[in-house]
């Protein structure tokens, strides 16, 4: 085991008293004005907090994702999971999954007929931006820097599928075979989970499916449409409009992702509803490859850095993003899903952790 090297914990102070958001958070990123923000896995929201003293975020800010793009509806919730900062715009996903009943522990009747159900949330079809200048996120506006230049809150074009990004799968030999069964999340059916930006540029992690050990890194391009609209750009000259980096992760699906430079750094987790290990990897070069790869663990291409620490039922490992601390330019802030009462010592609040990064 890879031990990691705690450099510190960060307290995140909430206004909200919905024990789902605390309890559920997913995504995480900072921006260059030093807000903090978090998604959560139920909610139409996106959370801003702000730095109220030294490893202190607080002054929490909710604000409506439907104030600045069209969603799907108003009800269905977007099951955010990704989430990452490339200026000027905010980017974030759903987890484009489908979810089968739960069992909730009542009628033993009732829970097996929930669990032959299997649904579709249409909000979970959703790639997103949204500009964000100062800390405060905008529909549309004038660059600060570049008033010739617009910038607006646009979302990936919507299709019968759910959006062109689950349109253009449906044929994939690897992946289409999973869309078309309608395998569920969390059992190696199609689920985004992870989320890295760079310019117009995504990289979207797969919890699953994880094929024969194999986990999938799906990158894209987009460009704007029309006003609100991003379509996939064509990115190779076969004219595909996505490519696969297939990435062994001792079997793991990925959780999270974040760029530091050109590399991507992974958090690798289980695809299945299981508890199990996490761990922390490091894909380099990430920026220079025009084609599919395929990378298995070498020190000069996909390389371990640690083993999060393992707790059954709970602190499972959710949002990854790069924050100073301690001297170090570059730490790894790691917030956690179903936190542990340890994290939970004052109401409406929860720990994160900060992780040493090697240089």
């Amino acid at each position: 085991m890879t031990q990691p090297f705690l450099l510190s914990r960060v307290l995140l102070q909430f206004s909200s008293k919905d024990e789902d958001l605390i309890g559920e958070l997913s995504a995480i990123t900072l921006t260059p004005d030093g807000s903090l923000w978090v998604g959560s896995d139920e909610f139409l929201t996106l959370e801003r907090l702000s730095l109220v003293e030294p490893y202190v975020y607080g002054q929490h800010q909710p604000f409506e994702i439907s104030d600045y793009i069209d969603l799907f509806n108003s009800d269905d919730e977007i099951d955010i999971e990704g989430m990452d900062y490339a200026e000027p715009y905010l980017w974030f996903t759903g987890s484009h999954s489908k979810k089968r009943g739960k069992s909730k522990g009542k009628k033993p009747e009732k829970d097996i007929e929930n669990l032959a159900e299997i649904k579709t949330d249409l909000n979970r079809y959703l790639i997103a931006r949204i500009p964000v200048f100062q800390g405060e996120p905008l529909r549309s506006s004038s660059h600060p820097t570049d008033p010739d230049r617009t910038v607006a809150a646009a979302m990936l074009q919507k299709a019968d599928t759910g959006n062109q990004l689950m349109e253009v799968l449906q044929t994939d030999p690897h992946l289409g075979p999973f869309i078309e069964m309608d395998i569920p999340s969390k059992e190696n059916g199609l689920d985004i989970e992870g989320l890295a930006a760079c310019g117009d540029k995504l990289f979207l992690g797969l919890r699953g499916p994880v094929l024969r050990g194999w986990a999938v890194i799906l990158e894209i391009e987009v460009e704007e449409a029309e006003s609100g609209i991003l379509s996939l750009k064509e990115i190779s000259k076969d004219g595909a409009k996505y490519r696969k980096h297939f990435v062994n992760l001792n079997g793991l699906g990925v959780r999270e992702l974040c760029l530091r430079g050109e590399d991507l750094i992974i958090l690798a987790g289980p695809t299945m509803d299981l508890e199990g290990a996490m761990q922390v990897f490091q894909l380099k070069d990430v920026l220079e490859h025009s084609d599919n790869t395929l990378w298995d663990q070498s020190a000069d291409d996909l390389e371990l850095l640690f083993d999060l620490p393992f707790t059954i039922g709970s602190d499972h490992a959710e949002g990854l993003a790069l924050i100073p601390c301690l001297g170090q330019p570059e730490a790894l802030l790691v917030v956690y899903d179903s936190p542990s009462a340890a994290r939970r010592r004052q109401p409406y609040t929860v720990m994160a952790d900060i992780f040493r990064l090697d240089p």
